[in-house]
């Protein structure tokens, strides 16, 4: 299952907040576009509930993940995180568990 950091959960708050959701009620959630031997393609979207179907992640802080079921299946083994730029702008990276 997706792993989420705490710095991640943290900018997952502040993004469901900022579109005047609760962050109980909203998350971010994940679909995949197109997965062929380049790699996958992801959509990222800030919702406010998961579709039918979805797969949720809820962190320890209560901010949601949710994963429609082809990005689930690629997400399974990675870690969601986030990246700073060297002008303090906030992006999430994806990496592999256990590394």
């Amino acid at each position: 299952m997706l792993a989420v950091t705490d710095a991640a959960a943290q900018a997952i708050g502040a993004l469901t907040s900022q579109n005047g959701q609760q962050e109980a009620e909203g998350g971010l959630r994940f679909s995949l576009q197109s997965n062929d031997d380049a790699g996958a393609q992801l959509a990222l979207a800030v919702t406010k509930q998961p579709e039918q179907g979805d797969q949720v992640v809820t962190t320890d802080s209560g901010a949601n993940v949710y994963l429609e079921r082809g990005a689930a299946e690629f997400l399974d083994d990675k870690v969601l995180d986030i990246q700073r730029n060297n002008d303090g702008e906030v992006a999430f990276a994806l990496a592999p568990q256990g590394v």
